[in-house]
């Protein structure tokens, strides 16, 4: 009974506003919200290619056989449906697939079996590369635009009420994106995708770099923040191709708009966002950081890192429709193997890379990601894409969790701890892999073909890896170094004093006015 007088009495909210202080809770918070903004943005990976080259089959048809029956009297004229692909007769209640209505030819080739999903006209389909890479890369780039005024802004009013603008905007890009019928409307949802994600990044990892201070915990708290890219990478590929090929282009939207909802309340109970709370410190100008080498190498692991998969995310669907004749849902298992290991990745070097190496770990990271995406052109079917899409997704894993922390130590190294702008660098970063990779990359297949561009975005990755060297131990202030020296000292003997209940954050008031 005393157990069900207890549950009765136990209020929610109540208790999200008393744990408010938690640093789990807070972490729980950047992981959901990393989660649903990289589900949003792989979700569109296996959709989009195969939506917009129905559209324009579609679209074109319809246009021919208008042109065809101008001149006979009395003729009926088509409606298409750009929503679900469909066409209507004006003088009919008659509805069919676009699909439905192309004749097959006596002289055309005999196609394989999944015949309904290979392409009718491959030149057309190579011309989706790059229209279909510019949509994908104008998250990224509005991002980028974005990213320099959110830094500093997190430093003036604090980084409440950034991530939860971030959830508002990524709640209206996702149903834009459920209801969205034309490529115009779709590209605005993603370049609006972009202003939250910016939002949501830099506001997420700055918080979570000034609430864990102390290295070693920073390094693991970012790694589980990490996780919640690494799984909406994971989950948004085979989830947007199944509900695709199912249900419909709508379906995954409006689940994500839900999850989004979700994320939104969780905010508003435990962050407050309605209060301005800056930092205490006047912090590095953005400049400043930019100019430092250090930061600019860490910086360049990220977006050559992850260039690779974002060159891929445009490109690959189409080689695979081109070469393999792969079915919808294949279009985004195949990212499966890359996502798992990310997740797996992170998971692991979040706490490892610390122990060997930040600087170890990204080199090694950098020339696996390299070799990996050497050898996708070589795939002939399905299968052949595991090994390398897995090698890829597990190095840049390894190459994320030991830069995204080292960021953050180089600020307290060499700078003034206040995180925002350095953050918003690492996100420029992130950002501009994946912005000019899909832009580059969808211009480089369509020239040179897919092979050409995996070779040269894998000689990149190899030839940089080296320059990781320069991060195995940077100068810093020498105060500055005593201080971080003695803090982990400090905090490692505390944390074995109390027997762990440091980690668990079960009172977190004491523990946390020490790192105020």
């Amino acid at each position: 009974m005393g157990r069900l007088d207890e549950l009765r009495q136990f209020n929610l909210i109540k208790w999200l506003r008393e744990e408010r202080q938690s640093r789990k809770l807070i972490l729980f918070i950047v992981f959901v919200a990393l989660l649903l903004d990289n589900m949003l943005l792989t979700v569109v990976v296996p959709i989009i290619p195969s939506y917009l080259y129905n559209l324009d089959e579609s679209t074109d048809m319809v246009l021919k056989n208008n042109t065809s029956q101008q001149g006979a009297p009395g003729a009926f004229n088509n409606i298409v449906s750009l929503y679900d692909n469909t066409v209507r007769s004006s003088g009919s209640n008659a509805t069919v697939r676009s699909t439905d209505m192309i004749a097959p030819t006596s002289t055309a080739p005999e196609l394989p079996q999944n015949s309904s999903d290979c392409p009718h006209s491959s030149k057309k389909l190579l011309n989706e590369n790059v229209k279909v890479g510019m949509l994908f890369a104008s998250k990224a780039t509005i991002q980028l635009i974005t990213n320099p005024f959110i830094g500093p802004l997190t430093n003036r009013i604090g980084y409440q009420l950034p991530i939860f603008a971030g959830f508002c905007i990524m709640f209206l890009s996702t149903i834009m994106f459920a209801f969205s019928s034309s490529y115009a409307l779709l590209f605005v949802a993603r370049s609006l995708q972009g202003v939250g994600s910016s939002c949501s990044s830099v506001a997420g990892m700055g918080m979570l770099a000034s609430v864990y201070t102390n290295d070693e915990e920073r390094g693991h708290a970012i790694g589980i923040a990490l996780g919640g890219l690494a799984l909406g990478v994971l989950v948004g590929p085979p989830f947007g191709s199944v509900m695709y090929e199912f249900v419909g282009k709508t379906a995954p939207f409006l689940i994500l708009a839900f999850l989004a909802l979700f994320d939104g309340a969780l905010q508003l109970f435990v962050l407050q966002p309605t209060k301005v709370e800056p930092e205490s410190q006047k912090g590095t100008p953005l400049l400043t950081l930019m100019k430092d080498p250090y930061i600019l190498i860490a910086a360049g692991a990220i977006c050559f890192g992850n260039m690779g998969i974002a060159m891929m995310e445009p490109t690959l669907p189409i080689w695979m429709m081109e070469t393999m004749c792969a079915r919808k849902w294949q279009l985004g298992v195949a990212f499966l193997p890359a996502s798992i290991s990310y997740l797996i990745g992170t998971n692991i070097f979040g706490t490892l890379a610390h122990k060997m190496g930040r600087w170890l770990c990204a080199l090694i990271g950098m020339m696996v990601v390299g070799f990996s995406i050497l050898c996708v052109p070589f795939a002939k079917d399905i299968y052949g894409l595991i090994v390398p899409n897995f090698g890829v997704g597990f190095a840049i894993g390894m190459v994320d969790s030991s830069m995204m922390p080292i960021m953050g130590y180089l600020v307290d190294l060499r700078h003034v701890s206040v995180y925002g702008s350095v953050y918003a660098i690492a996100d420029v970063a992130f950002c501009m892999g994946f912005a000019l990779g899909p832009s580059i990359g969808g211009s480089i297949a369509e020239s040179i073909g897919f092979p050409w561009l995996m070779t040269i975005i894998g000689i990149v990755d190899i030839l940089f890896a080296p320059l990781c060297l320069f991060l195995r131990n940077p100068p810093g202030q020498e105060e500055k170094i005593a201080i971080l020296m003695d803090t982990n000292c400090s905090m490692k003997t505390r944390s074995y004093s109390t027997q762990g209940t440091y980690y668990q954050g079960e009172n977190m008031d004491p523990e946390y006015d020490d790192y105020d």
